[in-house]
């Protein structure tokens, strides 16, 4: 199992558009191969601040959406409409860390 925690920083007054878009990404990846659990947790003391913890299969199976039309879509979209930032991805249970993993992981301080 891969577990892969997504960080995300939303513009001021964005945040309802953006837990309504993840609530469509989720329901797509509810059908996806290898999904098994994804989880939207707000920061408490940052109401801009999102991480989604997303658990798969196999990183096969994550590197598939990421590279997928719906979700480079939601990426095009989040880029110009919600986020205050790029987004800082970490994968977790892998021995092969993506690309964004190397930038760290806010959240645990890396």
């Amino acid at each position: 199992m891969v577990t892969v925690g997504m960080n995300y920083e939303i513009r001021a007054g964005k945040e309802g558009q953006f837990e309504k878009v993840f609530d469509s990404v989720l329901d797509i990846m509810q059908s996806l191969p290898g999904h098994q659990e994804t989880n939207l947790f707000r920061q408490v003391h940052n109401e801009q601040m999102y991480l989604i913890v997303s658990q798969w299969a196999d990183r096969a199976s994550f590197d598939a959406f990421i590279e997928s039309d719906q979700f480079k879509k939601v990426v095009d979209w989040g880029k110009e409409q919600v986020l205050a930032s790029r987004p800082k991805h970490e994968v977790y249970g892998d021995v092969s860390p993506s690309p964004d993993a190397a930038e760290g992981c806010p959240m645990h301080g890396n």
